[in-house]
C-alpha cells in the first residue's frame, strides 16, 4: 500500500513530527500515534477520498478529521514544511525529482499588482432570478 510509511522514512520523519508532551495534570485523551496520522494523510492524498470518507476502521487509521487536524497542526507549527524540505533533499541527492514537471498553484503565487482580472470568473457566476414581477 503507498500510503504506509516504512521503517526507514519514519526513521528520518518521527524527530520532526514528534508530538508535544503530554499535560501532567488533566492530560486528556491520548492522542493517535504520529505516524498513523501520517498514514492517514497520505491516504488522502493518494486516493484522493474526500476527510470525512476515510474508511479509518477498515485500514486501521485513525480518522479523516483527526488526520486533517494533526495536518493543519503540523503546518501551522512549521513541522510539515520541515519534514516536506527533509524528504526533497533526499530525493534530490538520489535525483529522483523531475523538476521539469513542476506545477505552480495561484496558492503559492501571488499575483501582481495591477494585473487585470479574467472576464471568465465574472461570467462564471449568473445573475439571481428576481422573484418580483
Amino acid at each position: 500500500m503507498k500510503w504506509r510509511v516504512s521503517d526507514e522514512l519514519w526513521r528520518r520523519l518521527e524527530p520532526l513530527l514528534a508530538d508535544p508532551p503530554r499535560r501532567f495534570r488533566y492530560p486528556g485523551r491520548c492522542r493517535w500515534p504520529a505516524r498513523a496520522c501520517l498514514e492517514g494523510i497520505l491516504f488522502v492524498l493518494f486516493t484522493d477520498t474526500p476527510w470525512l470518507q476515510v474508511p479509518y476502521r477498515e485500514l486501521g487509521l485513525p480518522s479523516g478529521e483527526t488526520c486533517r487536524r494533526r495536518l493543519e497542526e503540523w503546518a501551522r507549527r512549521g513541522l510539515f514544511e520541515r519534514a516536506l524540505v527533509v524528504l526533497q533533499t533526499d530525493l534530490a541527492g538520489a535525483d529522483r525529482l523531475d523538476w521539469s514537471r513542476v506545477i505552480v498553484d495561484a496558492s503559492l503565487v501571488d499575483a501582481k499588482k495591477g494585473a487585470r482580472r479574467s472576464r471568465a470568473r465574472s461570467m462564471a457566476v449568473q445573475a439571481a432570478a428576481t422573484t418580483s414581477p
